[in-house]
């Protein structure tokens, strides 16, 4: 008769003799119960809400890596500049929308801030802070706004990939909507001197190409990482168009010839420019604490052909 096999009280050293001198039947179940054993930490670790880790120090969530968004808000808390959240009404909608002075003497052409699959995060509020530091006014509308849980935003989401979800969820109607209501504001803003772009990143460098299809009082708008909007659109555009692209991003760099024929073939003008080595979202990836010299080098390419383009509107 075999008793039961008790290894949790066993020294280290008696362990492995216990465990060498098994037979395979034994080395089975034992097997199978360090399985289950493990099993059963990872189901509780996710039911206490924590998430295992992930390589390079990111937090896994999902499936997605979780993208640090603190050193942003940390970089935005020591801004000098002023920033306010103003409610944009329209229709049935309101939009919060956060909006940042630049210290300037003169009025100032206003930026819109198109933000990330992520929604409103602190780095889009920071990119909105540097546009601003550059000498513009910045407006970002939170997308999200009362499709959040209890009404709320972006913030309001539970974690990352609720929020991607969301944001891709989104109906275009909508979101053209708000940004039109944002653009009408921004125009009526009294420190604005009327010139009016859009900047958008990622998800919301498509919608930046999208919007420049629509408004038609547009002085440029620059597009990050994002796709073209289809050919039968492109007619309409009346603003110039700047492409800022990753080499290392072939779902959206594989989309650029047939947008820049397209662009090309209505007379349009649209001027793509791909930053070897760097990755989708660089702009935010190449100021991090961890940024590769790649997207740290785009990063800064970018805005300073950024800036340089806005102050030539």
């Amino acid at each position: 008769m075999r008793g039961k096999m008790g290894f949790s009280s066993l020294p280290v050293e008696s362990l492995c003799n216990r465990i060498l001198a098994m037979r395979i039947c034994d080395v089975r179940r034992f097997a199978g119960a360090v399985a289950l054993a493990g099993l059963l930490v990872a189901v509780s670790t996710m039911c206490l809400g924590q998430q295992p880790a992930a390589p390079g120090g990111m937090a896994s969530h999902g499936g997605m890596p979780q993208m640090n968004d603190d050193w942003p808000k940390a970089k935005l808390d020591a801004s000098p500049r002023h920033r306010e959240w103003v409610s944009i009404k329209h229709g049935n909608r309101t939009v919060q929308a956060f909006v940042v002075y630049p210290e300037v003497k003169d009025k100032a052409p206003v930026v819109i801030v198109i933000h990330e699959i992520f929604g409103l995060s602190n780095w889009a509020r920071s990119m909105a802070d540097d546009l601003a530091a550059a000498g513009y006014i910045a407006i970002a509308p939170d997308l999200l706004s009362g499709m959040g849980p209890n009404g709320g935003g972006s913030s309001a989401f539970p974690d990352q990939d609720a929020t991607v979800m969301a944001v891709s969820g989104l109906n275009a109607d909508v979101v053209t909507a708000d940004l039109d209501a944002t653009a009408d504001y921004a125009k009526k803003i009294p420190a604005s001197n009327g010139k009016l772009a859009v900047v958008g990143f990622c998800w919301g460098g498509g919608k930046s190409f999208a919007f420049a299809t629509h408004r038609h009082d547009l002085s440029a708008a620059f597009v990050f990482y994002g796709p073209g909007p289809d050919a039968s659109a492109i007619a309409s555009i009346t603003a110039p168009v700047y492409g800022f692209y990753a080499g290392n991003d072939a779902r959206i760099g594989a989309t650029i010839p047939t947008t820049t024929e397209a662009m090309k073939a209505a007379g349009k003008r649209y001027e793509p420019v791909t930053y070897d080595g760097a990755g989708h979202g660089f702009m935010r990836a190449g100021e991090a604490p961890d940024a590769s010299p790649a997207n740290a080098r785009a990063r800064e390419e970018g805005m300073k052909r950024l800036t340089a383009l806005l102050k030539g509107m």
